[in-house]
């Protein structure tokens, strides 16, 4: 038994880093003006013949790449966190609202900003997106003590992410024009306009988010099975939980003010590497969530560039075709796993 696990753990992270490396090529190589695979080899390393492909490449093309790749795999991690804290299958930031809170906070940061002729760091940006995110999850937990199951709280964090909206919307329409067209870019959600500054901030955030979240695989997977459980192991429940919060809210948080709202990816991945692997074990999907997370960004980041062309989709619109079926399908196997009860 233990040895066809192990083969299947080894078969499922063979198959998403050949996924993560396809994907990565085709978004260097594709685009409105399509270049060589070698010419893109050659280019990430600003040693191709034609001056302008080095351009296309180090500047517009891989940063982007890598943008989807991090947040991707931040999102996803993050969605991961999320659904053991809650204890709740389809707990993610999008859908409790942390996505809409972060982007309230933000989209005022900027309006602010814009009309007082002040350029925003990376790290404004980021923090900004940290203490909105952190407002709606600690009202998300506020809720939740409150709330008698699953599908309250669900209706409660969709109720604030609607709040969250509508008063960013309100904001927006007393803004300048120019401020709207730049907060409205913003607010689509896209992968486009990073450059190499926001990648090592993105870099930093998210490796070592990642990184402090995998660190914890082995306390999270004895939470899992309960908090008596875990407390009995000699897990520190309070400042568990409050580790958890921190490192969800930061790692969707980045993403936020990166990349704008990026709608199901942290409640489709997690579930996909959970059917893919046959385990929820944090010491397999936390790895596996961040590298599927890539790997399913750049896929979809590639299609909202290239569907339409020269027209791009924003990244929500594309993920929320793939994501939302895999909701519906998780609460569909609830269900029928609860009437077999």
């Amino acid at each position: 038994m233990n040895k066809k696990r192990s083969t299947r753990y080894a078969a499922g992270f063979t198959l998403l880093i050949i996924l993560t490396i396809v994907f990565f090529f085709l978004n260097l190589v594709k685009g409105s003006s399509s270049i060589s695979a070698a010419d893109a080899f050659y280019g990430i390393f600003g040693k191709s013949i034609d001056e302008s492909v080095n351009t296309i490449i180090l500047d517009i093309r891989l940063p982007r790449c890598i943008a989807a790749m991090l947040l991707g795999g931040a999102l996803s991690i993050s969605g991961f966190l999320l659904q053991c804290f809650f204890g709740n299958p389809i707990a993610g930031p999008y859908v409790l609202g942390i996505s809409s809170g972060a982007k309230l906070i933000v989209a005022l940061t900027m309006i602010f900003s814009l009309k007082n002729g002040i350029v925003l760091s990376s790290a404004v940006m980021v923090t900004a997106s940290f203490i909105g995110s952190l407002i709606s999850m600690g009202t998300i937990i506020l809720i939740s003590g409150k709330v008698k199951n699953m599908a309250q709280l669900v209706i409660s964090g969709v109720m604030i992410g609607y709040v969250c909206s509508a008063v960013t919307e309100l904001v927006v329409t007393f803004a300048d024009d120019a401020n709207i067209v730049n907060l409205h870019n913003w607010s689509m959600g896209s992968f486009s306009g990073t450059d190499r500054d926001d990648i090592l901030v993105m870099l930093c955030i998210v490796i070592s988010s990642s990184a402090a979240a995998f660190m914890l695989a082995k306390p999270l997977g004895a939470y899992q099975l309960g908090e008596s459980y875990a407390e009995n192991l000699g897990v520190n429940i309070r400042a568990f939980r409050l580790v958890l919060i921190f490192l969800s809210s930061l790692l969707s948080a980045c993403v936020t003010a990166f990349a704008g709202p990026v709608s199901f990816v942290g409640i489709a991945v997690p579930h996909l590497m959970k059917s893919l692997f046959g385990t929820s074990k944090p010491l397999i999907i936390i790895p596996a969530s961040f590298i599927g997370g890539a790997a399913v960004c750049m896929m979809c980041d590639l299609i909202a560039r290239m569907l339409f062309a020269p027209v791009e989709l924003s990244i929500s619109t594309v993920t929320a075709v793939f994501g939302a079926p895999v909701v519906i399908l998780i609460m569909l196997r609830r269900n029928r796993q609860k009437g077999c009860g």
